[in-house]
């Protein structure tokens, strides 16, 4: 008697399962930077209330505790802080360059066509801000602070936009992240040119060397964690001499790790089902050795490429340790040390207003400005008001702007109290306004199957 064929799905179920398979990355990427930026938030509140509360000095005290390392006469001190600033911020900019990468090699970023849009908002997101502190700044002490107001915050961003999911097209959201690699790409060069020391060119040579070799690794696909590490050790001392400054060193590392698998995903699971008949044709269960199983495992690690595996073991180090512990170090502004004229002066104001303002109008106009020129159309198909909601909240600037107000303001604390309350005020009052424009918007319908299509989706 002969048996049914077996049932077939529908094509529907299938579309479902091909969505889901694309997305469950993405929302997995999100949940993770929604869960930061709490803990960074909570860290940032924790530091103020430190400080503010009576605990001002024993602050002081421990991230200003000095450390040594090194042996015999040739000890490298440093403090609490520099270690966090210095040291462990290299690892956060470690996992935004593979980001980059990630994102320009195999993600959203591959192709011109879905760069566009985002490079021209971030563009916006950038010029904006920074022209209004420089405005508001010109000639003054507080001049050199420039760039302090150019970077969109990912985690207390995607954080805002995760609360509110059910009034953002995820195609906006993802339009956001991509906004945010390019802010990060900014910022980097803005570190890297215009906030370092004096250049030293065999210090400098030394690093070009060190890259070259960081490249010729990954074009010979080196996989192995602790070569890279200590190439990006050499790399830092090199750079820190050079008079760039040191963390730039995670970026260059994570640029020259390998984004894409050893093989073909089709080849590896030709040689795996190979394997796999061999091993069942053997004659006994007890012939099956754990060996022989073993290469499966070994097969199956060659679909993941070293950037990937990187990222996956440091991305929660960083977002919920190195991160906060640098908002922690870095947030504790002393209120009581800033009169009113500080609280309202030159530096407060241009940062508070080129994240409040600069951001949304930067971002908001080039967007626009762009889709009606016909370069692509507004992410996730997002009315004009959405996309407004979402610029204001992408002037959340926190990490990357307290970092660069520790280098405009080096040695000048009073002035650096003055930014980092800018920073703490512009972001807070961008979160807040940006989340309530989007409350007041209407609940976005199911778009699954359209941000599925959607040039800038996942």
């Amino acid at each position: 008697m002969a048996t049914a064929p077996a049932p077939t799905q529908p094509n529907s179920v299938r579309r479902a399962a091909l969505f889901g398979a694309v997305v469950q990355p993405l929302q997995a990427f999100f949940r993770l930077e929604a869960a930061s930026g709490v803990v960074l938030l909570a860290c940032a509140l924790a530091a103020l209330a430190w400080v503010n509360f009576g605990g001002a000095e024993a602050y002081r005290e421990i991230f200003g505790y000095e450390l040594a390392l090194g042996a015999g006469g040739r000890l490298a001190r440093f403090s609490v802080l520099e270690l966090v600033n210095d040291g462990l911020m290299t690892l956060f900019f470690f996992v935004v360059g593979m980001e980059i990468k990630r994102e320009l090699v195999v993600g959203e970023l591959r192709t011109p066509a879905r760069a566009l849009l985002p490079a021209v908002a971030a563009l916006g997101g950038m010029l904006v801000p920074a022209g209004i502190y420089y405005a508001v700044n010109r000639g003054g002490p507080g001049e050199p602070g420039w760039g302090i107001p150019m970077a969109t915050d990912i985690a207390f961003c995607v954080g805002c936009l995760t609360l509110l999911k059910r009034r953002v097209p995820r195609g906006l959201v993802v339009f956001v992240t991509a906004l945010a690699i390019f802010d990060d790409i900014g910022g980097i060069l803005v570190i890297a040119v215009f906030y370092g020391t004096g250049l030293h060119v065999s210090w400098l040579l030394a690093a070009l060397a060190i890259t070259a070799g960081l490249a010729l690794m990954c074009r010979g696909y080196v996989r192995s964690g602790p070569a890279y590490a200590l190439m990006g050790a050499a790399l830092w001392y090199a750079l820190h001499h050079s008079g760039i400054h040191a963390t730039i060193a995670g970026v260059v590392l994570g640029l020259t790790i390998p984004a894409r698998p050893l093989r073909r995903p089709r080849e590896v699971l030709e040689s795996l089902s190979e394997h796999t008949g061999a091993l069942l044709r053997k004659a006994a269960d007890d012939e099956l050795d754990s060996a022989a199983i073993a290469r499966i495992d070994e097969k199956l690690e060659e679909l993941e490429p070293p950037l990937e595996r990187f990222v996956n073991a440091l991305h929660p180090w960083v977002a919920f340790v190195i991160m906060p512990a640098f908002a922690l170090a870095n947030s504790g502004v002393d209120l009581s040390r800033l009169g009113p004229s500080q609280l309202t002066g030159p530096i407060a104001l241009g940062t508070g207003l080129g994240l409040l303002l600069g951001k949304q109008l930067g971002i908001f106009s080039f967007t626009i400005a762009a889709s009606r020129l016909g370069l692509a159309p507004l992410p996730g198909n997002a009315s004009a008001v959405k996309l407004l909601g979402v610029s204001i909240v992408a002037g959340i600037g926190f990490t990357v702007a307290l970092f660069i107000a520790g280098l405009a303001f080096l040695g000048q604390p009073e002035l650096l109290d003055e930014a980092k309350f800018g920073i703490i005020a512009g972001s807070l009052a961008s979160g807040l306004t940006g989340c309530l424009l989007l409350v007041l918007t209407p609940i976005v319908k199911s778009d699954s199957a359209a941000d599925a299509t959607e040039p800038g989706a996942a």
